[in-house]
């Protein structure tokens, strides 16, 4: 995933680090989707190439319980309800499962865009 990021900065930081850690936990609370038992990688559109292309490689396990995940989230969105406390994902579990495949796939097609974007000088 490319883009101007400023995570190393921050996490190195103990002020900005402090200041933006509850701004960021306020920001997925409102979010709500560990309310549905979904984790962060889950909410990822897959709507890209590349991120197509890193689901279609998850182990079968994880894919399972990420297809079982969206459907007790989109049965609690038909319903109007939302997890309770317990069944509710809670922070620690939020692990970014997806996001290690995700950055090898962007490595992967980048790769293969230079690739073939290679001009040949010879004469």
């Amino acid at each position: 995933m490319s883009g101007i990021t400023l995570v190393n900065q921050v996490k190195a930081s103990k002020f900005l680090s402090g200041v933006l850690q509850p701004v960021a936990n306020a920001f997925v609370n409102a979010a709500g989707y560990r309310k549905l038992g979904l984790r962060y990688d889950d909410v990822l559109r897959e709507e890209t190439d590349i991120i197509r292309e890193a689901v279609n490689r998850l182990p079968d396990n994880e894919g399972y319980e990420r297809v079982y995940r969206m459907k007790v989230a989109f049965q609690y969105s038909l319903s109007h309800t939302i997890a309770t406390k317990d069944t509710a994902l809670k922070p620690e579990d939020d692990i970014r499962y997806l996001t290690p495949v995700i950055d090898e796939v962007a490595a992967e097609f980048a790769e293969r865009e230079d690739f073939n974007n290679i001009k040949s000088y010879s004469k």
